[in-house]
């Protein structure tokens, strides 16, 4: 036990063994719980996807590619990306890197040219791998007491009712009984 082994499981008449990762609903866990071992598959898989893309790219229209990048690599990028709220930046620069590349796909620039995040922003309209976590753990509870209510305990734990907010106290929404982030939410990008 002291070296990191765990014991096997034995169920009736079958040995289950342990494994170092597990895939629970398309999110790959290790052993330590770390996310480390997710991102890297993620990745190569945007990786492989966006480098098919780049031999065909000049026979697709930009509407074409765009559509492709969509399905093969922000989806792969979107996909459960709950689970990185609160995560270390080194694992969500990993995901930034691939979309980063998407970007250059779809808006055909290079990989040293400058003014990508300002195309991601303003043209394509993307949002940063972190403010893409943060706004999906906001729309999994809509901002209304009742969603809330019925919400994970630990995403409901995020918001709290208008009217409790001392800066917020005098707006219409505090009458109406909605909620807002219980802390500050940066959205990067013509969405401020």
């Amino acid at each position: 036990m002291g070296d990191g082994s765990f014991p096997s499981l034995q169920l009736g008449g079958a040995i289950i063994a342990p494994s170092q990762y597990v895939r629970v609903l398309g999110v790959i866990f290790s052993a330590d719980l770390s996310l480390e071992k997710h991102v890297s598959n993620v990745s190569a898989t945007c990786f492989h996807h966006l480098r098919r893309l780049r031999r065909v790219w000049r026979s697709l229209t930009s509407e074409s590619t765009t559509t492709l990048v969509h399905a093969f690599v922000t989806s792969r990028v979107d996909c459960c990306n709950v689970v990185f709220a609160g995560a270390p930046t080194i694992i969500t620069n990993k995901l930034q890197r691939v979309l980063n590349s998407a970007a250059r796909v779809v808006s055909s620039t290079r990989k040293f040219d400058r003014g990508l995040k300002q195309l991601m922003h303003t043209e394509l309209h993307w949002l940063d791998v972190p403010a893409r976590v943060k706004y999906k753990v906001q729309t999994r509870c809509d901002h209304t007491p009742m969603s809330v209510r019925f919400c994970s305990r630990y995403l409901a734990a995020c918001f709290v009712p208008v009217s409790t907010t001392a800066s917020r106290q005098h707006l219409r929404s505090a009458a109406d009984h909605t909620v807002s982030p219980a802390y500050n939410i940066m959205v990067v990008g013509p969405f401020q």
